[in-house]
Formats: structure tokens, sequence, C-alpha cells
């Protein structure tokens, strides 16, 4: 199931399923009232992943009565009468993001730099939230160096600590795709990262999030980043230095993973800065990330 949160023209906001090959939406929250189910459906899907594996299982059901009945046929809506969200719009924490992740794009930040021996941790906080096709600020008071970053994002889908490797995806609700977007001189004039990855609008999100059952194998994805049309990032998740239940197990070795946690893996070779001069992005670019399996995240620079 791909889940998604939307909008619609006078700015409800509704939650549910994309269908038909991506052309249409489904929301659970509405078929589960129509089939007058006696499961609760919360109102975002941020609520819904509290339920954990039974959300799927729910959903899973409803859908197969709906298509029985013939209710789907009646209440869904052509995605292109709907403004996708990012799948969660506002998260409860700060977004957990791994840095140098992969190694040419550990070379092309610092030619001498080490590869990191442990996994390194920043965040960007929820304000930074966009969705797929939203404008992503420029920044042009605070920044001369905006970069983008394309990447693979776990969502976390069940209550977990201390959570051994062999066990993290079994914590895993899906996946979805986000840009890291970063302010390079922000990052080099305060000497860590928090302030120049956390702009608001800093972080797109979506354009939906693909259920772990849908992708058996995480490190086999490709990642692709075009600016205009430029392909400027052809990697693979299976490049990654720390390895998915790696990053799982030492994010959970001391604090608590909830569900509806968002947990980006890094990125590959490629960013603007890596280039000589560096490619920073400029107002009207185009950036479009796309990831086997989970589609592609679009957004324009204003």
């Amino acid at each position: 199931m791909k889940w998604a949160t939307v909008q619609d023209h006078i700015g409800r906001q509704d939650y549910g399923i994309i269908i038909e090959h991506g052309k249409a939406f489904l929301s659970l929250p509405e078929l589960a009232r129509r089939m007058k189910r006696t499961e609760h459906f919360p109102e975002t899907l941020l609520e819904a992943m509290q339920l954990g594996d039974q959300l799927l299982e729910l959903a899973k059901n409803l859908v197969e009565e709906g298509k029985r009945t013939g209710i789907i046929d009646e209440i869904k809506v052509p995605l292109e009468k709907r403004q996708l969200l990012a799948p969660i719009p506002r998260t409860r924490k700060n977004i957990f993001c791994v840095g140098k992740n992969y190694r040419e794009h550990v070379k092309e930040m610092g030619p001498s730099d080490p590869i990191p021996e442990h996994v390194m941790i920043f965040t960007k906080p929820p304000t930074s939230i966009i969705g797929t096709d939203a404008a992503i600020p420029l920044h042009a008071n605070v920044t001369d160096a905006l970069d983008y970053e394309g990447e693979l994002a776990i969502v976390i889908g069940k209550k977990g600590k201390e959570i051994p490797p062999e066990e993290s995806l079994d914590y895993v609700f899906g996946y979805t795709i986000l840009n890291d977007i970063s302010a390079r001189d922000l990052q080099k004039q305060h000497k860590q990262f928090f302030l120049g990855k956390s702009l608001d609008g800093s972080c797109p999100l979506g354009p939906w999030i693909v259920d772990k059952t849908e992708i058996t194998d995480p490190h086999a994805l490709r990642i692709e980043t075009r600016v205009n049309g430029e392909l400027r990032q052809n990697g693979h998740t299976s490049e990654m230095i720390f390895s998915i239940p790696e990053i799982i197990a030492t994010l959970s070795r001391g604090m608590t993973l909830e569900p509806g946690d968002i947990i980006a893996t890094g990125t590959p070779a490629g960013v603007g800065k890596g280039f000589n001069p560096p490619k920073y992005l400029q107002s009207g670019d185009i950036i479009e990330i796309t990831i086997e399996k989970i589609g592609t995240l679009r957004n324009t620079v204003q």
C-alpha cells in the first residue's frame, strides 16, 4: 500500500491510500464510516500509525470488503483533485538524519575527510517539512549556498528500544523519499549541521509512504536526483556505509523510537557542493528525486 495525506480545495486534510496505479486516492476514514465498521480510524495518518501492525491488517480487510460492496468506486477520488501533502505533515519529534553514509559523498564533501567509524546523526525540526510539489524557500537573506540531498527515509511503525539489528526491520512501517535541503555556508559558519539543515521548508518529504511489505530489501534501490532534468545523483542503497539495521540499532540503544519517527539514511554522491564550481540551487530550479519502488518527490525552489 501507498499511504498518503492529502488536502482538498478548501483546505481539509485527509489520509488514506493511493490506488489505481497512482491515479486515485481512497480515504480510509471515509471508507470505514461508509462501511459502518466498528474499528476506529483516527483522523490523521500519524495517529493511525499508533495502531502498529494492526493498522495494515485493518486497512487490507476494509479495502477488500469495500471492493466487494462497490463502495470504493463510490468514494475514490482522482488524485489530480487532491493536493499531496507530506505523508506526515508534522512529526512529533525532529527527523533523524544520517550524515556521510555513502563513501563517494564523503569524498566529494572533503577529499581528506575520513570515512566515519560510527553512525553520524543530526536532526531537522518538524517546521522544515513540506510535501511534494510544494515550493522550497530560497532563503536568500540567510544563505548563498542552498543544496539538495536525495535520500531514502525510514518510517518507524512500532515502539522500541534496544532494538537488535536482526529485528530492526520489524519496527519499520514503510519507506519514503526525503530531500535534505542544506545551507552549506551556514554549516561551515556554525561548525555543526543543525542550523544549515533546519531552515523552514528544507525537508521535502513524500510523495507517500510505501508499506514495507512492498520493499523486501531496502538496500536494493536505485536513487536518482535530477535538477532541471540534469542527472546529478545516481546512487544505490547497497552503497550505504551503515545499513538500516545498524542505524536503527544505534538510535534505539538509549532512546525509544516511536511510530511516526522518520530516519533519513544519507545521500549518495552528486550534491551541488561536490561540483567544481559548486552547483547550488537557484530560484526556479526543479528538483526531482526518484527512488525505485517508491516514486518521485518533486519540488521547485521559490
